[in-house]
């Protein structure tokens, strides 16, 4: 089965609709003009509509025909970047330091597509669970809605999500059992030293010097801690110290972000960096006091689910442009979450395209239209496929 045809004919329907989105972009928690018009069109084709689960997130409810009990949950994010577009496109967004640079828009749209179709057709005997999920880009949009009760209100037998993929050629797919994208945790490493006039360092504890050296301590986790067949980033990002040229700060702060695909290396980076924090503090005199914040738990696909998923991209896209062994990703997805919760399995969409070779979180970055039908498709079949009619 190619695209769905009647899918394809609402191709530009659904680019009207995500040159819309893209337009007038919203931050996390800040959905409300995304999610009344995506509430609206589900309520215009007959969709029970749930609106507020997650604060601003949106979940549909169509039942196919028969008197079948399975379900199936289909995903998409709404949420756009704090930050600036620099593209020239007629439909760039209106909105300052807004932009849809990671394709949500595109995510929205295909997941209205296949409401829309799913809605007219009904050729599915159970009930699909349109999820539009609020807050991806780090403000806790899954997490959110799952503590707003989404499984017990909505449950679902499996739950899939896309992602769009601007590195891979349009009209590809891409399918993994098991990990896919990593963990994001955020560690906060703040060192309280003494201040001091910069004429006379032996008065004070300087904190710099204790935080570069915090800094060479930390990186032994990764090099001589963690098995070297697990995949571990820590990357230092920021290290904030003083404001003055003549005047030893008396704290200083650094702060790592990690990424793994392995819940037993979430637990022991995190052992590690309070034993190197308390030690560094004690050799120098000073207190390094670490705060360690669990983001997002890495994105692992139910075998199954999985294969399942790369089956019905085979039927859209054709066997040949679908790669079921895609590398791993150090990128992160709340989206997880939800696969902690149910089974299920979350897919990349390619839609590279000549002029449109920018990357996710891009200032440049717009979606691919051309593959807003494959999406759309892959969404209706899974539904028709998981729930067959008798």
């Amino acid at each position: 089965m190619p695209i769905n045809n009647r899918i394809a004919d609402f191709h530009d329907e659904m680019t009207e609709w995500r040159r819309d989105f893209h337009a007038h972009p919203e931050i996390g928690l800040e959905e409300f003009r995304t999610s009344a018009i995506v509430a609206e069109k589900l309520e215009s084709w007959g969709i029970e509509v749930h609106r507020g689960i997650g604060e601003t997130g949106v979940v549909g409810v169509l039942r196919g025909t028969g008197s079948g009990t399975g379900t199936v949950g289909l995903r998409a994010d709404m949420d756009a970047l704090p930050m600036q577009e620099e593209s020239d496109v007629p439909y760039r967004s209106t909105i300052e330091n807004r932009m849809h640079a990671c394709g949500h828009d595109g995510h929205t749209t295909m997941l209205l597509g296949a409401a829309k179709y799913l809605a007219e057709t009904r050729n599915f005997d159970g009930t699909v669970h349109f999820i539009f999920q609020p807050a991806e880009e780090g403000r806790g949009g899954a997490k959110k809605m799952v503590e707003d009760g989404l499984f017990e209100r909505f449950p679902c037998d499996s739950v899939f999500g896309i992602h769009n993929a601007p590195h891979l050629p349009a009209g590809t797919m891409a399918f993994r059992g098991g990990p896919i994208l990593a963990s994001a945790d955020r560690a906060t490493m703040t060192v309280h030293g003494k201040g001091a006039h910069a004429a006379r360092p032996h008065d004070g504890v300087d904190p710099i010097a204790v935080g570069v050296q915090l800094y060479q301590a930390v990186q032994t986790v990764v090099s001589r801690n963690v098995d070297p067949l697990k995949s571990v980033v820590m990357s230092i990002t920021q290290f904030h110290a003083g404001t003055a040229n003549n005047v030893i700060p008396a704290s200083a702060q650094l702060i790592a972000s990690i990424r793994t695909f392995d819940a037993e290396v979430q637990d022991l980076v995190e052992k590690r960096l309070q034993e190197i924090c308390d030690g560094v503090g004690r050799m120098y005199g000073a207190r390094v006091e670490l705060e360690y914040l669990r983001g997002v738990p890495p994105t692992v696909n139910a075998v199954d689910e999985a294969d399942f998923a790369a089956g019905i991209g085979d039927q859209i896209v054709g066997g040949d442009k679908v790669d079921r062994e895609p590398e791993l990703a150090m990128g992160s997805e709340d989206f997880s979450i939800m696969l902690a919760k149910r089974p299920g399995a979350f897919v990349w969409l390619g839609g590279g395209a000549p002029g449109k070779d920018y990357g996710l979180h891009h200032p440049k970055y717009d979606f691919n239209d051309e593959v807003l039908p494959v999406g759309a498709s892959f969404f209706a079949k899974v539904v028709e496929s998981k729930l067959p009619r008798q």
